[in-house]
């Protein structure tokens, strides 16, 4: 046990940053040797097993899968790609019916189990994903059942939007994923590509050029209007006005088809490269009925608002262009997800926006991204976050997770009917608003920490397994890094009491898979063995004999390979 402590609590040290890449696959650390990071990966894997099998000697995948979706991984995550494969190759060509023993298992799952470990050990920012998850489906059916607000007619295309459809997608730095309603019909962007289009500008040509063209100020004016600062420029990236400067400083340079292909690569990248596509009839319709933008263009030109050289028109077609391009809700939560995450797409890993693009984003986001209801969402909701008028919402819980809500009918200042409803209400139960946390605020759920029986009652619930017999229980505990030897206040640890209780599946798992310390004395002076002597259970008598003859009190080995890992992070093994 002493082996398999050290190896948890090794893990459990290793601290994860604030911008977390994607924990997929476990290379070899220069720090460790083969033979002992083959055998730290073999112990994990047999955790894994133990947890997920409850007790039996194959397991089938489903069992499997689903215990995974619990977490809030998909199987489709590309980060278990391996993994999954390997699974299933696994499945083709054995024998047994599809059904996985545990070292078939070990080896599906080696590729990835630092994520693994990480999802089946609540270590991922939402510990219990399906108790929140539960929360937001209740959210989610209160303003189902909404009935106001109108569909956008200016935009032809738009005003053939179905008012019925509903639906939300979530995805959380560590790429927990979770979706309700309609969540895989493609719609376009429209106004929610203003802070990604911002974002990939101030990534590529750094804030201080951007900012010589547009503004940070809310403008305090319709989103549509002939208006600049008193600077003479567009007063932020978020208005019509300065989208279309932003728009003008993408790749200068290039022609039109290189310029939408640039940002398009950068739209799939933070999507982890799900659906993105785009609706050319919608880009038509915006071209035919867009007299204010070019209203809007014109006004630009004529103050010399766009870089020396820049084709307004062109300018115009892109931002008709970006405006057009199609998401779902699954695909834009992953967008979301990658400016909670600093600019790290959370299910590939790869970096894609700079930190200091990322934040001023987040920023405008927040003082402007919602028309003339900014300073209501700021102040009631108090989140990043960007609506348009195709009824989406874009919204960002940094360091959390990003959501895409969309619902078509719009109230009368533009803004989805049903997605202001359902972000207030999260915000009304979950402490996700700026200002939640400070001193004297009423208390509201923190799905990002674990309950307070989960962390105060730890060797409560370990004995209380014991005694019950709880095996699963026990797997869940020693999968989640808890000290299997911790002892009560008589020095009595769970071995002793499954020992007195007679529970031989108990003793066999804390033997055979923890490898606890048979030798521990409490205050009595008994050992385990003593007290299945006393009470007579002869089976784990000989059960505890036979061990106490070949427990090896130090493993120095897997101590050597913790203090490696306490050295390196596990981000420097992925």
């Amino acid at each position: 046990m002493r082996s398999m402590r050290v190896l948890q609590n090794a893990l459990s040290q290793a601290g994860s940053p604030c911008r977390r890449g994607g924990w997929g696959h476990l290379s070899r650390s220069p720090l460790l040797s083969d033979s002992s990071e083959s055998g730290m990966l073999s112990r994990l894997g047999d955790l894994l097993f133990y947890t997920v099998a409850e007790g039996q000697e194959r397991i089938p995948i489903h069992k499997f899968t689903t215990a995974l979706k619990a977490t809030g991984l998909q199987t489709s995550d590309p980060r278990l790609r391996d993994c999954m494969s390997q699974m299933r190759r696994m499945v083709r060509e054995s024998s047994s019916g599809g059904l996985l023993d545990r070292d078939l298992f070990r080896k599906c799952v080696s590729s990835n189990i630092v994520l693994l470990t990480q999802a089946f050990r609540k270590k991922f920012v939402i510990p219990d994903f399906e108790e929140f998850t539960g929360h937001v489906d209740r959210i989610f059916e209160d303003a189902k059942e909404l009935t106001g607000g109108k569909v956008a007619a200016y935009i032809p295309q738009l005003a053939k939007s179905n008012p019925d459809l509903w639906g939300t997608s979530l995805c959380t730095v560590d790429g927990q994923r979770h979706s309700v309603g309609h969540t895989k019909i493609p719609f376009c962007l429209q106004s929610c590509v203003k802070p990604l289009t911002y974002a990939i500008s101030v990534s590529t040509l750094g804030t201080d050029y951007v900012h010589k063209f547009v503004g940070k100020e809310p403008s305090g004016l319709r989103y549509n209007k002939l208006s600049l600062n008193e600077e003479g420029i567009p007063h932020n990236p978020m208005v019509n006005a300065g989208a279309i400067v932003v728009s003008s400083l993408i790749k200068m340079d290039c022609n039109k088809a290189e310029k939408f292909d640039f940002v398009l690569q950068y739209l799939n990248k933070m999507a982890g490269y799900e659906y993105i596509g785009f609706s050319n009839a919608t880009f038509q319709s915006e071209k035919e009925t867009g007299d204010r933008n070019y209203a809007i263009g014109y006004y630009l030109k004529e103050k010399k608002c766009f870089p020396k050289g820049v084709d307004m028109m062109a300018a115009l077609d892109l931002y008709f262009q970006l405006c057009s391009v199609e998401v779902t809700c699954e695909s834009g939560s992953v967008m979301a997800a990658t400016l909670a995450n600093g600019g790290i797409c959370p299910i590939t890993g790869e970096s894609v926006l700079s930190a200091e693009a990322v934040r001023n984003t987040l920023s405008l986001m927040h003082s402007c991204g919602m028309y003339d209801f900014s300073g209501q969402f700021a102040f009631h909701v108090g989140l990043p976050a960007k609506s348009a008028v195709s009824g989406a919402i874009l919204l960002v819980v940094p360091n959390v997770m990003g959501m895409m809500c969309l619902s078509p009918p719009l109230d009368k200042l533009g803004n989805s009917h049903r997605g202001i409803s359902f972000c207030q209400k999260l915000v009304s139960l979950f402490n996700f608003h700026n200002y939640d946390n400070l001193r004297h605020c009423a208390r509201k759920l923190d799905p990002r920490r674990e309950g307070g029986e989960v962390r105060n009652k730890t060797v409560v619930n370990l004995l209380f397994a014991a005694y019950s017999g709880d095996v699963s229980a026990l797997r869940r505990f020693a999968l989640s890094a808890m000290d299997m030897e911790q002892k009560d206040y008589d020095s009595r640890t769970a071995l002793h009491v499954a020992a007195a209780e007679g529970h031989t599946e108990v003793v066999k798992f804390l033997i055979e898979a923890c490898k606890v310390n048979p030798f521990v004395k409490d205050r009595w002076g008994n050992i385990p063995l003593d007290d299945a002597v006393q009470f007579n259970h002869l089976e784990v008598v000989k059960l505890l004999q036979d061990y106490q003859d070949s427990y090896t009190p130090s493993e120095t080995q897997a101590e050597a390979v913790a203090e490696a890992l306490s050295k390196e992070n596990l981000e420097s093994m992925v």
